[in-house]
């Protein structure tokens, strides 16, 4: 796929959507995961909390303490990233759990006495970071009165770790959901440009005069489309008629004009001004030609849907006029082609081509002519080919272009080769020159499409 295509500009749209939709995700879902962990923790942090405030007691010594700690192993384990504290703060007295071993939380300030719980991000042992849920409470008389904070602490590296564990199971299973989506896309795609290909294929078929029009069949959404290519064929179709119109209208003015001239050049025979006549009679044929070319030019249809010719019969039929010319007559004519041979062109618009063809050949041509056609299953190949002295290769471009000629001394205003390939290319069809028979100097090749 190009730059341009648009299959590709989707898939990369579609690509860059899911990518954006799984990075949302994984950052949403991995959030949502953090925060039921912190309340997990939470609630397991409000247990020991309010376990501590309830085992409060005075110690046989007539100091505060706690008759009955958490019973959580960590809380007894160094540094293990499970921690509570008391501070008392009428005598500044301290009350930790073993895992703090020999350090002490520096618990934050709370100003009112409100019984609630407070959550903090406080500094912890050996520069880790505390997730601390605290509270201040007023002490009853028995136990010495006074107000306390009473804070339990846990390590947000383990919340952490949870984190990181969460999201590296979850990326494999994201990447999975993307490459189920990223197929779907392109299913998705493949299916919703199906359309563009059936317009395409039916242009295709309109181009080769396989079909008339788009008609209906589309989506809703392309069916417009179709709509819109049907007028400008109906446009186009109209503007190809007028314009031929025109052009044999044009083409007829001039018949008149040039049946007058040839008069006049009899005329001057008569009086005996062959050399004047020659000259004129030479500017007529050129005349006549442009006009022949224009007339050939405005039968032509771009639209070839209900062409057909048998080129046998097109063949025979040029052939039987061409060799009763007096040049013809002295030709030994050589023909092959099959009866069955149906091209897709105007059987006039062949005969055109054939024509001029054929009589150029008959005219360079020593001995013999020979002509005949093969087909495959998708064109149709004319060859002609003459023994007269044959065009070197480096000469073709020269002959192809309009009014090319080699020959300067006989008739003709060089457009034969022309008008055919201006038939042949409004057929679908191209003309070549080959020297590829053996004993042939010159060989045309034509290609006309088969049916």
């Amino acid at each position: 796929m190009s730059h341009g295509s648009l299959r590709l500009r989707l898939l990369i749209a579609g690509a860059l959507s899911i990518l954006v939709a799984l990075g949302l995700a994984a950052f949403g879902l991995t959030v949502l995961f953090q925060r039921h962990v912190e309340r997990r923790i939470d609630a397991e942090l409000n247990v020991y909390l309010n376990q501590l405030v309830a085992n409060l007691a005075i110690s046989s010594s007539g100091q505060l303490a706690v008759a009955h700690p958490p019973a959580d192993p960590r809380f007894d384990e160094p540094l293990s990233g499970l921690y509570w504290q008391i501070d008392v703060d009428a005598n500044g007295k301290i009350l930790r759990s073993r895992s703090l071993w020999d350090s002490e939380l520096a618990l934050p300030s709370e100003a009112r006495i409100d019984d609630a719980t407070h959550h903090h991000l406080i500094a912890g042992p050996n520069h880790t970071e505390l997730y601390l849920l605290q509270r201040r409470i007023e002490l009853p008389s028995r136990l010495g009165g006074g107000t306390t904070r009473i804070a339990v602490a846990w390590d947000m590296e383990e919340i952490r770790k949870s984190v990181r564990s969460f999201a590296s199971e979850l990326v494999p299973f994201l990447l999975l959901i993307g490459a189920l989506l990223a197929a779907a896309s392109w299913v998705q795609v493949s299916i919703g440009l199906r359309p563009l290909a059936a317009i395409r294929e039916k242009l295709a078929a309109i181009r080769s005069g396989r079909a008339y029009r788009m008609e209906t069949g589309f989506p809703d959404e392309v069916q417009p489309l179709a709509d819109e290519i049907d007028a400008l064929l109906d446009e186009r179709q109209a503007a190809i008629e007028k314009a031929k119109g025109r052009a044999a209208d044009l083409a007829h003015g001039f018949k008149t004009p040039l049946q007058v001239l040839h008069g006049e050049i009899e005329r001057l025979k008569q009086k005996g001004e062959l050399e004047i006549a020659a000259d004129i009679s030479s500017l007529a044929e050129v005349m006549r030609r442009h006009v022949d070319r224009e007339l050939a030019r405005a039968r032509l249809s771009y639209s070839t849907r209900d062409a057909s010719a048998n080129v046998k019969g097109v063949v025979d039929r040029v052939v039987r006029v061409v060799e009763r010319t007096p040049q013809g007559l002295k030709l030994d004519w050589a023909t092959s082609v099959s009866p069955e041979l149906v091209a897709r062109i105007n059987a006039d618009d062949l005969a055109e081509v054939l024509g001029n063809l054929i009589e150029n050949a008959a005219r360079h041509a020593k001995e013999k002519i020979s002509i005949s056609a093969t087909a495959n299953d998708e064109e149709i190949a004319i060859v002609i080919g003459d023994d007269g002295p044959g065009i070197a290769e480096e000469q073709w471009p020269d002959v192809m272009e309009r009014g090319g000629r080699l020959d300067m001394k006989s008739e003709g205003a060089g457009l034969g080769l022309a008008i055919s390939q201006d038939i042949l290319e409004a057929c679908g069809g191209n003309l070549s020159l080959r020297n590829e028979i053996p004993g042939f100097q010159a060989v045309v090749r034509i290609r006309v499409r088969n049916f």
